[in-house]
């Protein structure tokens, strides 16, 4: 099955200023070479600690961000470099549910203002459709249609990402970025608006990309999982198996902190050392190695750690400091 969403080695790199006459010093390199396909109808979760640029990523991929390098392909069409008028059309195929709803919802405007500006700026329907249609696309995230007369300060935090879910897929999308959409709600709610998020895709064949830091969460809902440390993906796999046998020791050490459910079983916390270098400042070599002050860092300085198959559909990086040596020897064959 060909690919919905191809991206190869992007990068995007915001410049740094100083001074009063804001001379730039330096670079943040938020996203340092990311590649990753999304296949139609298919979930890929996106996990890594905060900093490490899964969200720049995302809104990277919807163009909110430009690309300092690299490609973005959406149905085989190159969109890296489009302008906004070329990509107008695109964006009734590309839509993002955000983090806060209360932030990303306009307070001013009634729920139906809201749901109804998309087929607006697409020029899509009679003002009579466009009611039918806000109507039926409330009701069918599990709000009445009484709900559109209202304003968004009106609703729970868990109603309000439902009114989010509802714009994003009025304009019956194929990819959607999902940008923690859950971190900011009740537990109590999050499985509620996962499980609408799991019917929709069955129902409309959406293909998500789903930004979490709950590992718990990405697994419920993923069908691969790409872990990302400092701008970079450092192992991908099948969900099962990333989370039955994780390769990568930084992968090791997220799982290994996802609360158990049963209290009289112990777990083995692995506990992380050392600070998260900067983005502006990169170590030259492995930084997962170089946080955690390995012995094998300096073998990696200058050299490049390509993400490389050690098991079929299971990528790693081909890092010395960061797999057991059995590991290694099996990527560096690959």
């Amino acid at each position: 099955m060909s690919s919905l969403l191809e991206v190869r080695d992007l990068k995007i790199h915001f410049p740094v200023t100083s001074g009063l006459l804001k001379f730039q010093s330096g670079w943040v390199r938020a996203v340092d070479g990311v590649s990753l396909d999304i296949a139609p109808g298919e979930t890929l979760g996106l996990v890594g600690e905060s900093g490490c640029g899964k969200s720049t990523l995302g809104k990277a991929i919807v163009r909110l961000y430009k690309p300092t390098a690299g490609s973005i392909l959406f149905r085989k069409c190159d969109i890296t470099h489009l302008s906004q008028s070329e990509l107008r059309p695109l964006r009734r195929e590309m839509q993002m549910i955000f983090q806060d709803p209360s932030e990303s919802l306009n307070a001013r405007h009634s729920v139906r203002s809201i749901l109804e500006e998309p087929y607006i700026i697409h020029n899509i329907g009679t003002a009579g459709e466009r009611r039918k249609w806000v109507d039926e696309g409330l009701e069918r995230v599990g709000l009445p249609s009484s709900s559109a007369e209202k304003y968004s300060f009106e609703f729970s935090g868990g109603q309000r990402q439902r009114i989010g879910i509802a714009r994003a897929i009025a304009l019956k999308p194929k990819l959607i970025i999902c940008d923690e959409p859950v971190s900011a709600l009740d537990v109590s709610v999050q499985s509620q608006v996962l499980n609408l998020m799991l019917d929709l895709q069955q129902e409309m064949g959406l293909s998500y990309l789903f930004i979490a830091h709950d590992l718990a969460v990405v697994k419920h809902i993923s069908d691969r999982v790409a872990v990302m440390y400092l701008g970079k993906i450092v192992e991908m796999a099948d969900a099962k198996d990333l989370y039955e046998r994780p390769r990568h020791a930084y992968t090791q050490a997220l799982l290994s902190a996802i609360p158990e459910s049963d209290p009289t079983k112990r777990k083995n916390r692995i506990l992380l050392e050392g600070d998260v270098p900067s983005p502006i400042n990169p170590p030259r070599g492995s930084a997962f190695g170089h946080r955690i002050s390995h012995p094998l860092y300096e073998q990696t300085i200058d050299q490049d750690l390509p993400l490389r198959e050690i098991a079929p559909r299971h990528l790693v990086a081909a890092d010395p400091c960061c797999l057991s040596a059995e590991d290694y020897d099996l990527v560096k064959r690959s």
